[in-house]
């Protein structure tokens, strides 16, 4: 599964969807690329490949990071790649 992470301005908790595909969540992501350089804000609309409930929809203004990685059986269930898993992995 490939995880794509979005940071929002003022809110701690990326949201998260993951694509089964490299190709998928490759397009995912400059999709999401493009619409954060548009200088009108648009509503992205966003659905998980691995929880097919799972769906968000968030204005494009609002993102400040997407993050692209891939998520293997080493990474523990809810933990986030990067800072956050290295911050907590030192405590």
């Amino acid at each position: 599964m490939i995880s794509i992470d979005l940071t929002l301005k003022y809110t701690p908790i990326p949201i998260s969807v993951q694509r089964k595909e490299t190709e998928d969540a490759e397009a995912l992501y400059q999709r999401i690329i493009g619409v954060m350089g548009s200088p009108t804000p648009q509503l992205v609309e966003l659905t998980c490949e691995k929880q097919l409930e799972k769906k968000v929809a968030v204005m494009s203004d609002q993102i400040s990071a997407v993050i692209l990685s891939q998520k293997d059986g080493s990474t523990a269930a809810g933990r986030v790649p990067g800072f956050f898993a290295l911050a907590d992995s030192e405590k």
